[in-house]
């Protein structure tokens, strides 16, 4: 039912309070209209008695005590869909920003989503395909798997975020869209993303959401919502698979914060909410593939560690929630190794039930778990190198030394716009083994080194 209000009992920041309201129900949506007209759009956040908290998107400035009329529109934020939201931009709140139109709905979905049965879901197995080796080879991304990316302020992760977009693909490809979410960007950015995409021929699987570091930051709050909305419509009611990019969390996380902040709220780990893991939650959680479903929704969060430092509540808490991590090392974006990802501390926990023989090669398991250990040696020459001089290490040293260094330069980096099958990947890393003597490589059956090894 709807219900008309007039005048206001307090502004606090983007908060407005509202007196005497009659059952008012929590996320219900508002609209505010001012003096002259103009109508704001808010949601009831917290409710005491006949009082109502309401956030208004937009801002309080302007807004009357006394001649602010407020219309509670008896439901919760829904999103308008139909299947000519592929190839569509919208702005942080679900509403077009590309001169195309409105949306002509065949849905209306509220943007909280909807509680999942765990019971109902099913265990993600089948490969998507991204292009970049040492995502596909180490950390590999499975359909229905939360895999994010960990980078920190001024690195590439908006480069690597465009190319997964170009390139990512499925053994099914006609049913495969992508939703690109991106948050508190600034103007060049966001034309960037757009102008990315349009270049490549993508645009028609994207659907966008753009929310501007210069719009409402508590849109934020509500733009992966919708992206996510938009992207479980798309897999569970027409059956495509999506992939969802949500980028940067951190600015989520701070739009988070400041809300946290303007409602008096007992703030935990570094200012942020005590609440911030299980609100994480209800955004990574709804990811995955469900029982009687032809779709999936996979995710792609992206976030800039502050500092670099990964103990940091934001990785740390997506950490838990999350099946693994891509980490960005600013010490190969220093080197100009493109994309800087450290693969030690990356890891992909989903990857060994979706390689091998039938997903990708039968080989791939092996290979994975050679280069890694043979990485990780890489990594204690140095140490030891460190100490006692490069010069003084041992021929076998030495030699994982030149290993280290060649996998780097054409295993790790690659091109912004080189696109490499999973078998040209397998084959790259089985020439950086051949370096090494067949002594050292104590991770792969013997079978698979009689076919692969390049003598």
């Amino acid at each position: 039912m709807v219900v008309e209000h007039r005048g206001l009992s307090e502004i606090n920041g983007s908060l407005v309070v509202l007196e005497g309201i009659k059952n008012p129900m929590n996320e219900e949506m508002v609209s505010l209209e001012l003096e002259d007209g103009t109508v704001r759009t808010g949601r009831i956040v917290a409710i005491e008695g006949d009082k109502a908290v309401v956030q208004v998107f937009e801002g309080t400035r302007g807004l009357s005590m006394v001649n602010t009329r407020t219309i509670l529109k008896g439901k919760p934020m829904e999103m308008k869909l139909s299947e000519e939201i592929l190839g569509r931009v919208f702005d942080g709140l679900g509403r077009p920003i590309d001169d195309l139109g409105e949306v002509f709905p065949k849905e209306r979905k509220n943007v909280n989503g909807e509680p999942i049965n765990p019971v109902s879901r099913e265990y993600p197995k089948n490969f998507i395909q991204t292009g970049i080796s040492s995502i596909d080879c180490l950390t590999t991304l499975i359909r229905g798997q939360k895999l994010p990316i960990f980078s920190g302020s001024g690195m590439k992760h908006n480069e690597l975020a465009v190319q997964i977009v170009r390139q990512a693909s499925i053994a099914d490809d006609d049913d495969f869209a992508i939703v690109f979410a991106a948050m508190g960007v600034k103007n060049d950015v966001a034309e960037y993303f757009r102008s990315s995409f349009e270049d490549a021929n993508v645009m028609s699987r994207v659907v966008m959401f753009l929310n501007l570091s210069n719009d409402p930051i508590i849109e934020r709050i509500i733009t992966p919502r919708c992206a996510l909305t938009a992207a479980e419509y798309l897999a569970y009611t027409l059956g495509k698979h999506i992939l969802v990019i949500l980028t940067d969390m951190t600015s989520y996380c701070e739009a988070l914060r400041e809300f946290s902040s303007s409602k008096g709220e007992i703030p935990g780990r570094k200012g942020y909410p005590g609440y911030l893991y299980s609100d994480l939650a209800t955004l990574y959680e709804r990811a995955g593939i469900l029982k009687n479903a032809k779709g999936s929704v996979t995710q792609i969060p992206i976030l800039t560690m502050p500092n670099d430092d990964i103990t940091h509540p934001i990785p740390d808490l997506t950490g838990y929630i999350t099946e693994g991590q891509v980490v960005l090392d600013r010490g190969l974006d220093t080197k100009g190794i493109y994309p800087p990802i450290n693969v030690l501390p990356s890891l992909s926990r989903l990857m060994k039930d979706g390689i091998g023989a039938g997903y990708t090669r039968e080989d791939h398991s092996a290979l994975a778990n050679q280069l890694f250990a043979c990485y990780a040696k890489v990594q204690d020459a140095k140490a030891l190198a460190s100490v006692i001089g490069e010069d003084e290490l041992s021929g076998d040293d030495k030699l994982i030394m030149a290993f280290g260094k060649e996998f780097e330069k054409y295993f790790v980096n690659q091109g912004e716009t080189e696109n490499r099958s999973i078998e040209e990947t397998l084959d790259i890393g089985w020439k950086l083994l051949s370096m090494l003597p067949e002594s050292q490589l104590d991770r792969i059956d013997g079978k698979l080194i009689e076919k692969y090894y390049k003598k």
